[in-house]
């Protein structure tokens, strides 16, 4: 049994493997979002493409019925109604290809931030930040292009296809010159094929590897200007940039190699049927108007290289796509249908296994936190506390039990009961909202307005919230607030979602004494009626709590009220070993 979906991440396939298929269906799924913009996109390549091979056949015939003395003017007309058909698809092709483009880039980008956010906290575990918005911006923009590059493919690959077939027709002879050479140039595009497939896969993945890098350094802005580390953390962000050098120069090389060979094959070939055709017309077996139209569809047919530049930027867009659905393929929570019954906030641990980085934190953990109690959780610091903490609210799942509230397993808990009935209060809370009311209100109900007055009072937020600008209707962004203040709009957001379980993570960290102990009374009071489990740091505030659980070596060592604890000397030693704060699970995490 696996103890993470961290540690097993070595296990997962090579990134060429098993995501081919993956990509491939996701790549079908986005043409498809396209809509009737990608319908309308292919039919004009078809009739672009069909006027393109056909205007050569019809532009010979009417030098032909000119030389020849005939009435030229149908084929005149003809050549006339080809120009503008050529036109309008070509100007309607223009418009589908940004249209459905938008579209399906659209769709891709909403599907991978829904899936990233219904992930919470696992997509961090598995995907670096910076590569995550990498995945959904970049590679998002270039897997959704996928259907203006088959309109380009096919506006390549029928008229090759057609001047192949009509060389046949004008003289056989022709065609066969033709040929002697295809076997070169298909070589070629296969080369070049594979070629670009590998470059445009490692490029991407670098350009990812560098975004994490980059986000993970404005996260530590603080730290790097006061350690003086700008030159050596530029040094840090910058170490693949060899590789994406690389392999970017393997791509223009690639496309520089390209268009050498066709340089090189398509004027050989060309002058190879041109010098047949002027064979042929000296013995009267074609016209000039034919020879014209040879000339043409030599051209055309030598466009099948022209193919290459199309499948270069699919295999980009395959390896966009591929990048995308890796997002996509991990597994999210899936939450059941069932609804809580009455009850208080009984909080049960069955046999709980969690662990972080492929090692055990909490082992075969088993645990009731009673209805409408304050519990402290206290431990060394790694012993599992904010994994605890985060297992209440099913913001993880253990690798082996199963957590209970009020009797129903959370697994087949209906998601919006289970967000109703648990609250949380993170030790840096992520303040996301247009307005202060709009940051208290976010949840998954909208508390009335006094509701969230009374959640601020309660954390001693509406004092300072009334002194600004615009009091609760402030623009989050005009609000400049101290790290205390913003730990308080974070409880008075815990505060007002909490329906029968309020989970505070070491919470306390920016709080001043006064404020902690006004906190701390409200926990004993206002907020009796609810279960109150919270991260504790400090001996004071296990000191209040109806009964403390004692985490150590992945279990639970003992669970008593503190003052029946504090006899025991390792129990005093958790406080006085202090804290280091941050860890995997501490701050914020939804």
């Amino acid at each position: 049994m696996r103890l993470s979906s961290t540690g097993d991440a070595p296990l997962r396939p090579p990134a060429g493997a098993g995501s081919r298929p993956a990509s491939d269906r996701l790549i079908l799924r986005t043409v498809r979002c396209g809509g009737g913009w990608t319908c309308l996109l292919l039919l004009a390549s078809l009739i672009l493409a069909g006027a393109e091979t056909v205007f050569p056949a019809v532009l010979g015939r009417t030098v032909d019925a000119v030389l020849g003395g005939h009435d030229s003017m149908p084929w005149l007309v003809g050549s006339g109604l080809l120009v503008g058909l050529l036109i309008v698809s070509d100007a309607l092709n223009d418009l589908a290809s940004g249209t459905s483009t938008a579209r399906a880039t659209a769709w891709l980008r909403r599907s991978v931030l829904d899936h990233v956010l219904a992930l919470g906290p696992r997509s961090g575990r598995r995907f670096g930040v910076g590569d995550l918005a990498a995945r959904m911006v970049g590679n998002a923009a270039d897997a959704g292009r996928v259907g203006t590059m088959l309109g380009w493919a096919v506006t390549a690959l029928v008229p090759a296809l057609g001047g192949i077939v009509a060389l046949a027709l004008i003289d056989p002879r022709l065609c066969l010159t033709f040929l002697v050479g295809a076997p070169v140039l298909l070589v070629l595009v296969r080369s070049n094929v594979r070629d670009a497939s590998e470059l445009a896969d490692r490029y991407l993945r670098v350009q990812g590897s560098i975004a994490t890098r980059l986000v993970d350094a404005l996260a530590g802005a603080r730290t790097i200007a006061a350690a003086r580390t700008t030159a050596r953390e530029r040094q840090r962000i910058l170490a693949p940039l060899p590789a994406l050098h690389g392999a970017g120069m393997g791509m223009w090389r690639l496309h520089s190699r390209i268009a050498a060979q066709e340089a090189l094959l398509v004027p050989l070939l060309k002058v190879a049927v041109l010098a047949v055709a002027g064979v042929e017309l000296g013995r009267g077996r074609i016209s000039p108007g034919e020879v014209l139209a040879a000339a043409q569809y030599v051209g055309l047919a030598a466009g099948l290289s022209s193919v290459v530049n199309s499948v270069s930027r699919f295999a980009r867009a395959r390896a966009a796509a591929g990048r995308t659905a890796e997002v996509l393929a991990e597994p999210a929570a899936e939450y059941g249908t069932e609804r809580l019954p009455e009850g208080g906030g009984r909080v049960e641990f069955r046999s709980v296994t969690v662990g972080n980085r492929g090692m055990p934190v909490l082992r075969n953990l088993d645990l009731v936190v009673p209805a409408g109690a304050l519990v402290a959780v206290v431990g060394r610091s790694g012993s599992g506390k904010s994994l605890l903490a985060a297992l209440v609210g099913r913001l993880l799942d253990p690798d082996e039990g199963e957590v209970l509230l009020d009797g129903v397993p959370l697994t087949q808990l209906d998601r919006r009961d289970l967000r109703r009935a648990v609250g949380y209060g993170f030790e840096r809370p992520a303040l996301l909202g247009d307005t202060l009311s709009d940051v208290i209100a976010l949840g998954g109900h909208i508390p009335a307005r006094p509701e969230l007055a009374a959640a601020a009072q309660a954390a001693r937020a509406d004092d300072f919230i009334r002194r600004m600008p615009q009091g609760y209707r402030t623009k989050l962004v005009d609000a400049r607030m101290s790290g205390g203040e913003v730990q308080r709009i974070g409880l008075a957001r815990a505060f007002a979602h909490a329906g029968r379980v309020l989970v505070l993570d070491d919470v306390a960290a920016s709080l001043d004494t006064v404020t902690e102990h006004h906190i701390r009374r409200v926990l004993t009071s206002a907020l009796a009626d609810r279960t109150r489990l919270v991260v504790a740091h400090r001996a004071s505030t296990a000191a209040h709590a109806d009964l403390v659980v004692w985490l150590a070596d992945g279990r639970v060592r003992r669970v008593a009220p503190h003052h029946d604890l504090w006899s025991e000397p390792a129990y005093r030693d958790v406080f006085d070993q202090g804290f280091a704060p941050g860890g995997p699970w501490s701050g914020e995490t939804a």
